[in-house]
């Protein structure tokens, strides 16, 4: 929205203006100065070889973790920000990408009549592309209810993903691939001499692949494909009227989604070097979608902001206001056990902020950050 909006006096005189990403010097020294910048900030830390301990160590742990989210919430944010399709199954859409992206890594056999075929292992840079593919090509097969159902019916249709991938996962395929609940020794990813086995090091894969997925994903939008997903939304009964093939980008949305689903699991494989399917419950799947309320479907910037919002709240903010409102409240309420307080504060707190922005933001961090950006550019007449 705010892209297609020159400050005064700014005018495009060339095609590649008109298309850039960034059309501005601004733009552009806004956009690689922050990358260049979240990029330094390891080296901030106790643990970089620079040991300087500006910044705590678990601020690159939280990254790290915001970043993988941000890559699985653009993929729902395809599908339903820009396509109008619900799915309530994401998380088990993560977890065949870690499981996939893990097994591909260790290897694993099949048996075939009375032989084994071995498959893998594979390195880190071939396994995560392969589990991605795989992933992609399962968001496939939840996706063909697509056809027939929408709205609500849908979303009960990927609410048994969420059901029949991990019960897959923790029983038919044990004795084929070896793959308990609890899947460990996960190998590391490596180039050359250099293994990145610490979460400082995989800051160094995971935040620059988070950056060229959005991007990605920002283009695609731009594309005729893109136009076919927010035409699918807005109407699919004109856009089919239109000869664009509904079902058939329907399917494409489901691919897409669930290959960057599968990107963002496989990463948490490899990061956390241990992966269990209770990681993708379908508490999981309701925290992406609320993530996608909180940020504004719909909007490039959704995933960055729902994401980091609701992880910042539930990893630092209440952490730190814990203690405080558990003493207050225990005050308060004294005919309240002091040992139901702490562990119900989060998701107390967190589905009051839920509602508040359901009610007074009801668009979404990201609307709101395209308004002011409005403001801005076209400063002195705002108002």
């Amino acid at each position: 929205m705010a892209d297609h909006i020159r400050p005064a006096g700014i005018f495009d005189t060339t095609y590649e203006q008109d298309i850039a990403l960034n059309r501005t010097r601004t733009d552009k020294f806004l956009q690689y100065g922050g990358l260049v910048a979240l990029l330094l900030i390891p080296l901030l830390t106790s643990r970089s070889f620079l040991g300087l301990n500006i910044l705590p160590d678990y601020v690159v742990v939280t990254i790290n973790t915001i970043a993988i989210f941000v890559i699985a919430a653009q993929g729902l944010n395809i599908l339903i920000g820009y396509t109008g399709q619900i799915s309530l199954g994401h998380a088990a859409f993560m977890a065949v990408g870690a499981y996939s992206g893990a097994l591909l890594a260790k290897g694993f056999a099949i048996p075939i009549g009375e032989s084994m075929l071995q498959i893998g292992p594979f390195s880190f840079w071939i396994a995560l592309p392969l589990a991605a593919l795989f992933t992609g090509l399962v968001g496939l097969l939840f996706g063909l209810p697509s056809l027939r159902v929408k709205g609500f019916y849908l979303a009960m249709a990927t609410l048994a993903a969420q059901f029949i991938i991990p019960w897959i996962i923790e029983h038919p395929l044990q004795p084929y691939t070896n793959a308990p609940e609890i899947l460990q020794g996960i190998p590391q990813p490596t180039i050359g001499p250099l293994v990145f086995a610490r979460p400082i090091e995989m800051y160094y894969i995971i935040v620059p692949l988070s950056v060229l997925l959005m991007l990605a994903s920002r283009n695609i939008m731009r594309t005729r494909v893109g136009r076919a997903f927010i035409s699918i939304r807005d109407n699919d009964l004109a856009a089919e009227l239109l000869g664009i093939n509904v079902f058939w980008y329907k399917l494409q949305s489901f691919f897409l989604s669930s290959l960057y689903a599968g990107i963002a699991g496989a990463l948490i494989a490899f990061e956390r070097n241990a992966i269990t399917t209770e990681t993708f419950s379908l508490e999981t799947s309701i925290a992406l979608l609320a993530m996608l309320v909180i940020g504004g479907a719909g909007y490039p910037k959704a995933a960055l902001f729902g994401v980091a919002f609701v992880r910042l709240l539930t990893d630092v903010i209440i952490p730190a206001i814990g203690p405080a409102f558990n003493s207050t409240l225990t005050a308060l309420l004294p005919f309240v056990d002091g040992t139901n307080i702490g562990p119900s504060l989060q998701p107390i707190i967190f589905g009051v902020a839920l509602v508040i922005f359901l009610i007074f933001e009801p668009r979404g961090l990201a609307y709101r950050w395209e308004v002011l950006r409005i403001a801005w550019k076209i400063r002195p007449f705002a108002n």
